[in-house]
């Protein structure tokens, strides 16, 4: 029994992050197509800073479109507005921000963390009962671990812990390596909205890369299963 292998990750899924939204309507309108086109696991809505009630209003816009893609749409900060505006959960700057935000968020919504600068913050963000953890996101300067650094904090989580990481890619390279290395989801956002291209190509793009590089990885932990495939 002890050499049975251990079942097949999950292939990743895409985590899309939306440009700062001010007014929705554009985003509403783009959404349903650009979900139908990739395997989006949910979306994180970063919003402009203004009043609560405009703020609950443009969650309000863009929850439905997501919703009935079958994706979750998370707020970036303001936990406190998630049930208001019929969003599914919220995504944390940090151990502080999860530790406030876990009683209005828990047991029925979502809770992810980021801002976990050590290994220690973030067995601390697992142990408080944070549904993911994402590693690489730029910290308040733009500054960010090197995408080696980002890979190697994946490769660690996934190998020990059960809660999903997330990677913070900023180009398709990274979305590649970061599913090689194990990521559970893959957050792409600016890089997705200003490809020359369009969004929509950007993300088909990005999501047979992170469906190839986990590919790669189940054939080379399971290389006498993959003779018989």
């Amino acid at each position: 029994m002890s050499n049975k292998p251990p079942p097949p990750r999950p292939a990743p899924r895409l985590y899309l992050a939306t440009p700062v939204v001010d007014d929705p309507a554009a985003l509403v309108a783009e959404l349903p197509a650009l979900l139908a086109a990739a395997d989006v696991a949910a979306v994180l809505l970063r919003l402009k800073e203004t009043d609560q009630r405009t703020m609950i209003s443009r969650i309000k816009a863009l929850a439905p479109p997501v919703q009935k893609a079958g994706a979750a749409l998370l707020v970036d900060g303001h936990a406190e507005l998630v049930a208001r505006g019929g969003a599914d959960g919220a995504h944390l700057p940090g151990i502080a921000a999860l530790k406030e935000a876990m009683p209005s968020l828990k047991p029925d919504r979502i809770a992810g963390v980021g801002g976990l600068t050590t290994r220690h913050h973030s067995m601390d963000a697992g142990e408080m009962g944070a549904d993911y953890v994402l590693f690489g996101e730029p910290d308040a300067k733009g500054q960010r671990p090197s995408a080696q650094a980002i890979a190697e904090r994946l490769d660690w989580w996934a190998e020990l812990f059960e809660p999903p990481c997330v990677g913070f890619a900023t180009s398709l390279e990274e979305a590649h390596d970061f599913a090689l290395s194990g990521a559970d989801f893959v957050l792409v956002g600016d890089f997705i909205w200003t490809d020359p291209r369009g969004p929509k190509a950007a993300l088909i793009e990005a999501d047979a890369a992170i469906k190839k590089a986990h590919a790669t990885a189940t054939a080379s932990q399971n290389p006498a299963g993959s003779e018989h495939g």
